[in-house]
């Protein structure tokens, strides 16, 4: 064989070589490039999912954390509304009498009703009812006194001293008497415009026989349906500390007033009923 013919040989044969590898690393890498594309399908679905998952749970998370700031909100308007009912109640069971004033500062909110009297707004509405239907049963109602300020008050007082100094009594005894019938400024009921004077037309007198009128014996039986009651009752005048009035109704609410008139206590009692059982 001829060297030229050999070298034809061996140059042939390296080409079939050169070819086969090539083959095979395409082969490889066609294989590999398949098996990376499937590896990144199944990896970018993977990630989806992640991803997926990952907004469902913010989501999840953000609804979270909005429904308890909503809880938060409602826990706090609950509270308030407590709060404010809490005072409500409070305010409408404040005692007041010779031995417990006016809280210093307080301010009624006052409505104005029928011949311009005033009196809280709380119970106006109530009170107004209570004076309707009473003339719907065929009687004569008349307001002859509501809210008082603390001056107005004392002019009252200092004119019932005047009288009573006038009919006789010893100036030094004057206001103590005088206190029994018209509160010392700072002490009346009046001035947390929660109380009210009703008179019988067809009786205007303020005194115990204020009692047999149409009015007051209407009055008395229906009072508790409006959330009233009788404040200064017959016999109870060493723990009020004021004389009968079968005029004079405060506004406490229909339960409390309810409650009160079960219980056959005045005011006073009741509330230290109250407390006795805390």
């Amino acid at each position: 064989m001829t060297e030229n013919r050999k070298r034809i040989i061996v140059s042939v044969m390296a080409g079939v070589f050169a070819l086969l590898v090539f083959l095979a690393l395409f082969f490889l890498w066609q294989q590999y490039s398949e098996e990376k594309a499937l590896y990144e399908s199944a990896d970018g679905e993977r990630f989806a999912a992640l991803t997926e998952k990952g907004a469902a749970l913010a989501e999840e998370i953000k609804l979270a954390r909005q429904q308890e700031k909503e809880e938060k909100t409602l826990r706090l308007m609950e509270k308030r509304v407590k709060s404010r009912s809490e005072n409500y109640r409070q305010q409408l069971m404040l005692l007041v009498n010779p031995w417990n004033e006016v809280p210093e500062g307080y301010v009624p909110d006052l409505d104005t009703v029928e011949d311009g009297y005033l009196i809280d707004r709380r119970a106006s509405n109530a009170l107004m009812r209570m004076i309707y239907d009473c003339r719907a049963a065929g009687n004569l109602p008349v307001i002859c006194s509501a809210y008082r300020t603390h001056e107005y008050q004392d002019e009252l007082y200092q004119n019932k001293i005047f009288r009573l100094v006038a009919s006789g009594v010893a100036p030094w005894d004057a206001p103590a008497v005088a206190a029994r019938s018209v509160a010392v400024p700072g002490t009346s009921e009046h001035q947390l415009g929660l109380a009210v004077d009703i008179i019988d037309e067809t009786y205007v007198n303020l005194d115990r026989w204020q009692e047999n009128t149409a009015v007051q014996q209407w009055l008395m039986a229906h009072c508790t349906d409006y959330g009233f009651i009788l404040r200064y009752p017959n016999e109870k005048s060493d723990i009020t500390g004021i004389i009968y009035e079968p005029w004079h109704y405060r506004f406490v609410g229909v339960s409390t007033a309810k409650a009160v008139a079960e219980s056959g206590l005045c005011f006073e009692e009741y509330l230290n009923a109250l407390e006795q059982e805390k």
